[in-house]
């Protein structure tokens, strides 16, 4: 089953909710911009910057702000917890609201939080597969992001 598809039952939109959000968290972590761009096409992400939509705006917000290391990584462990989701599955729509904490570790930069934010999020299915509609990160507390961030977003 590929990310957002679902499968049949009562929990069907729950399930593919869940799994958008984790695999956003799996790209991030590992520094693939252009896999998260594909998951949010069909959203507007609105983070510390401005709003962006559609896939390669995405791409290259990310790519614009987030350092990546000699791995291809940016050398994180985002920790989605807290999940409320909510789904109207007559009307092919659902919303959720989460907590992330963002890890980070570097030689020299021992293991240490780096964020905590909130996820706001909008999901639609359209020809039986869920997707983003909207993602708002709503930063709460900040750590050292220095070897984080090459720059707030614009």
């Amino acid at each position: 089953m590929t990310s957002g598809s679902t499968p049949t039952g009562p929990a069907s939109g729950h399930r593919a909710v869940e799994n958008l959000i984790a695999t956003y968290a799996e790209l991030v972590d590992d520094g693939d911009f252009a896999g998260l761009g594909r998951l949010l096409a069909r959203a507007t992400f609105t983070g510390s910057g401005e709003p962006v939509s559609g896939r390669e705006a995405i791409e290259q917000r990310f790519c614009d702000t987030v350092i990546r290391y000699e791995d291809g990584t940016p050398r994180t462990q985002h920790v989605t917890t807290n999940l409320a989701v909510e789904v109207d599955e007559d009307a092919g729509t659902a919303v959720s609201r989460s907590y992330v904490t963002v890890l980070q570790a570097l030689p020299g930069f021992p293991l240490q939080t780096i964020a905590a934010s909130r996820y706001r999020d909008r999901f639609e299915r359209h020809d039986g597969q869920w997707s983003f509609a909207e993602r708002q990160v709503r930063i709460a507390l900040v750590g050292d992001v220095s070897r984080h961030l090459h720059r707030p977003a614009p």
